[in-house]
């Protein structure tokens, strides 16, 4: 059962929507219970939502025997608890609830590319203002006030993200993240983080005076209301707006990458996918720069195996809609790929790292438990890993290429560029080449391996 509280009030089980009561007062005292799941909300609390304070305690009583009533077939529960009432967790979910997790889990990613597409899925959850059609803007203040600043804070991020990614839309002159954001700053003109990013994107839009008028707009504002100056981070766009800051420009896209369904993904420069893998951030050796890491997500991770060939296109499809669904242990499964791709480096660069081979082994090893034997079209029969691993198919699947790379002679031709501002591995046999072959991987601007 699932109830969207993120816009107007909807139940909906199986995909079809679900009437549970036609009185306004009834939907949002249950609306009220659903925004804090388990917990009791005191009768008192409740009467002065629903009737400012003066409604009768008999009343409530028969409000939330009716929802008992309307529920019951779909295994929700509503509780008395002392002197109050909650929706017993269980059984139902909340848009609003997915939005808090989807928002703070994309606020804890590093990556702006990937925290940016997951900002966007936990922002697209809102069909409107809360409780849309059920409660007027100050009872709305007062029940989502907590989810009304973590959807500001996701706008904002957002903004950020996607002016540092290069997705502000200002190549074209149009700038359609200025658009996007000037309704905002005119709703919420003392939040400097957006007032920031409005006039990063009006910069960049070629509109430098409209960036000025903001930053005076928003000082005006400041003042007046609050007493005080903008902060430093305001501050600081401000003057580089007013000195054409070259750092204000639109980020360059780096010139190593492929698109691959709607993942970056770095081109090729080994032929085999262990060292393809351990290629995933750019720069070993040198400084990781900004943009070096390309297993930004698990997406991102998932679409690799299958662009390298490791799993099928199918079961990516398969493997993302099971990321969607279990977000964390999505997460748990990338980080275990990013310490095998160390372990994995480290074996490669140095035959004696007997810790690293082990921890290579381990994941190799139950790789090797999961594996079935098929047989294929061609009539060749060939060890595959099966669906049912799950989230760690990728990690599996990449564990074996490393198996079978440390296992051929091969492996004593790893080599790794010697580009400071590179180490990338490659294979090379005839030990006659000097540089890997892509000559730009993660190297600081103006610098790339030598010819």
């Amino acid at each position: 059962m699932e109830f969207r509280l993120l816009g107007p009030f909807e139940a909906v089980r199986d995909g079809a929507p679900v009437s549970l009561s036609r009185r306004r007062q009834e939907r949002l005292l249950l609306a009220v219970l659903l925004l804090a799941p388990g917990r009791a909300v005191a009768a008192g609390r409740l009467a002065e939502v629903l009737w400012d304070g003066g409604g009768a305690r008999g009343t409530l009583h028969t409000y939330v025997s009716r929802l008992r009533v309307a529920l019951r077939p779909y295994g929700v529960r509503i509780v008395t608890r002392g002197d109050g009432y909650a929706a017993e967790p269980g059984g139902w979910r909340t848009d609003a609830a997915e939005f808090a997790e989807r928002a703070r889990a994309a606020a804890a990613l590093r990556d702006p590319a990937e925290r940016l597409r997951r900002t966007e899925e936990a922002l697209a959850l809102w069909r409107g203002e809360l409780l849309d059609g059920l409660a007027d803007g100050e009872l709305r203040a007062r029940l989502g006030a907590e989810l009304a600043e973590l959807r500001l804070g996701a706008l904002e991020q957002r903004a950020e993200d996607r002016l540092h990614t290069g997705r502000g839309g200002a190549r074209d002159g149009s700038g359609p993240l200025a658009a996007e954001l000037r309704p905002l700053v005119a709703r919420y003109p003392l939040r400097e983080r957006l007032v920031a990013a409005l006039m990063t994107a009006l910069y960049r839009a070629g509109r430098q005076a409209e960036a000025l008028d903001v930053y005076r707009t928003t000082r005006l504002a400041l003042a007046a209301e609050l007493g005080v100056a903008p902060g430093p981070a305001l501050r600081d766009v401000h003057a580089k707006v007013l000195g054409a800051d070259p750092s204000l420009d639109e980020p360059l896209l780096p010139a190593y990458g492929v698109q691959v369904r709607d993942v970056r993904l770095p081109l090729h420069t080994s032929g085999q996918p262990a060292l393809e893998f351990c290629n995933t951030w750019a720069g070993w050796d040198g400084a990781r720069a900004a943009g070096a890491e390309w297993l930004t997500g698990y997406r991102a991770l998932a679409v690799w195996s299958c662009h390298l060939g490791l799993v099928e296109d199918w079961l990516v499809t398969q493997l993302l809609q099971q990321a969607e669904q279990q977000p964390a242990a999505a997460l748990e499964v990338l980080a275990e790929a990013r310490e095998l791709r160390t372990a994995m480096h480290d074996c490669f660069v140095d035959p004696t790292d007997r810790r690293a081979f082990k921890q290579v082994a381990r994941t190799a090893e139950a790789a090797a438990r999961a594996a079935e034997f098929h047989r294929d079209d061609d009539g060749l029969g060939r060890w595959r890993l099966p669906a049912s691993t799950g989230l760690r198919l990728p990690v599996l699947a990449i564990a074996r290429s490393a198996a079978d790379l440390l296992a051929d002679p091969q492996r004593f031709t790893v080599t790794a560029c010697p580009s400071p501002d590179c180490g990338w591995l490659f294979l090379d046999a005839p030990g006659r080449r000097r540089w890997c072959s892509l000559g730009t991987c993660a190297a600081r601007e103006g610098v790339g391996c030598p010819d």
